[in-house]
């Protein structure tokens, strides 16, 4: 491994990490400018570098300036007595790995350094361009069904309803419908019905003549004829208010519609998908819901899967975002951990594949090093505002989050310590719950009298009476 190089000015901050690195067992070389340091570059260059920001001659800006020329790699940390925003911006906006306020704590420098390391030795992986993506990204056997079905319906014209939480990508669904489908080169419209006021709604869908009301000083095509001969796609149909679903209905029944206003019914030749994160059946029964609308929605029925039922998917899709959003802000793509990568891959996400797309954009934006550690994400997902576990929590959850963080420190022989606390606690609380009775406390774990007294010796805990 090369060196890492030292570049500051100041002897006694040189010498102090000179000591710390030779300490770790780290390669350093040391210079007081610059320019030393881009003189020595050709000769053997840095595996990291941590440089001063404000030098004689060239400041540590322009080295990093000159090093992302030769080498665009090599990380850089910069270093600083002066401690205001236009430095830290500067330092980002060139390209540093972190930037490090003096004084600083020297662990804290050595723990950066090592980082910078890890960043360099680290294996580039070459992240595909976004144009290169499948259009809806999953291998779990849920998303795979999803795909078959839309290969299934790919000569299809029939209605289709699609199902599933909010973010989990239903309009991505309908759009591969619609490009997949014998009406791809014609218009893919889509519309919220639960965005748009309900006085608006109509107009938004079915248009309206001049003069139809105060207002309308032109005559508007609606939503259905922009859609003429492609698809109309009726995100959130379960808020549609109930006089339009009657209208609905009527278009999905004969074919025609009317302008707002207007007295010539206009032939509809659209293909409807709608999409809700409702259960249509259930607003049925509380008559919020039209019966037969539901029948002719109900054609083919696509039910996505959450997140947190296709947790294999959650490392593709965070490789996918990260390049995504590099692309988008013109910067390097960010790399999750592995520790980073099995921690999230445990989270639940409500907010589904949005939810992890948008924390994507938050890392790519605002964690400090190019490879992205658990301590890196947002403290409301590491649980910092509540550390403690609630009551009625979900156990299996907290299981889950306790695995992850086990793995994620490198430990081994989990399932037998996980084992023990968990035989412990289960004896622990049936003892306290039949005041120490044995026979009892076995009865209601549905094991021996023998084999709790045999637990209760293995695991120490010499409580409650025979």
């Amino acid at each position: 491994m090369r060196p890492v190089w030292i570049i500051d000015d100041d002897r006694s901050i040189r010498w102090v990490i000179e000591k710390a690195l030779t300490r770790e067992g780290i390669a350093w070389k040391s210079f007081a400018t610059a320019q030393e340091g881009l003189d020595a570059f050709d000769h053997e260059p840095p595996q990291a570098v941590i440089s001063d920001i404000r030098m004689p001659g060239a400041s540590g800006l322009d080295f990093m300036q000159a090093l992302k020329t030769r080498s665009p790699a090599t990380p850089i940390i910069i270093m600083t007595a002066f401690s205001d925003l236009e430095s830290a911006v500067a330092a980002f906006q060139g390209g540093a790995f972190e930037y490090l306020p003096k004084p600083f704590d020297v662990d804290h420098a050595v723990e950066l350094i090592r980082r910078a390391l890890d960043e360099s030795l680290r294996e580039t992986q070459s992240a595909e361009a976004p144009s290169a993506t499948p259009e809806i990204l999953g291998q779990a056997p849920a998303m795979q069904e999803v795909f078959r079905a839309i290969g299934r319906l790919s000569q299809s014209h029939a209605t289709v309803l699609i199902t599933g939480e909010s973010g989990s990508g239903k309009e991505l669904v309908a759009r591969a419908l619609h490009r997949h489908s014998p009406r791809a080169i014609k218009p893919f419209i889509a519309i919220n019905t639960a965005a748009i006021p309900k006085d608006l709604l109509e107009s938004e869908l079915f248009g309206h003549e001049r003069g139809a009301f105060t207002g309308a000083a032109t005559m508007r095509r609606g939503r259905f004829e922009q859609a003429e001969g492609g698809t109309l796609f009726l995100d959130e149909i379960g808020d549609m208010p109930p006089d339009l679903q009657t209208r609905l209905l009527r278009v999905l029944s004969d074919g025609q519609f009317y302008r707002v206003g207007g007295h010539t019914p206009l032939n509809a030749n659209v293909r409807v998908i709608a999409a809700t994160h409702q259960d249509l059946e259930d607003r049925v029964k509380k008559g919020l819901f039209r019966e037969d609308l539901f029948h002719r929605l109900n054609v083919i029925r696509l039910k996505l899967p959450s997140l947190r039922e296709r947790r294999e998917d959650i490392p593709h899709l965070a490789r996918h975002f990260l390049a995504r959003s590099a692309q988008d802000l013109n910067v390097e793509t960010k790399r999750l951990s592995d520790s980073a990568m099995a921690f999230l891959s445990a989270q639940d996400f409500p907010g589904n594949v949005r939810q992890l797309e948008n924390l994507c954009h938050w890392i790519t934006v605002m964690a400090p090093a190019q490879t992205v550690e658990v301590k890196d994400l947002p403290p409301e997902l590491r649980g910092e505002a509540a550390h403690a576990i609630t009551a009625d929590a979900d156990w299996k959850r907290a299981l889950e989050r306790e695995v992850t963080l086990r793995l994620s420190r490198g430990e081994i022989g989990i399932s037998d310590v996980l084992t023990r606390q968990f035989e412990g606690a289960l004896i622990t609380r049936a003892l306290q719950h039949t005041g120490g009775r044995r026979i009892e406390a076995a009865q209601l774990l549905g094991i021996g009298r023998n084999t709790l007294t045999r637990k209760i010796q293995e695991l120490g805990l010499e409580l409650g009476q025979d």
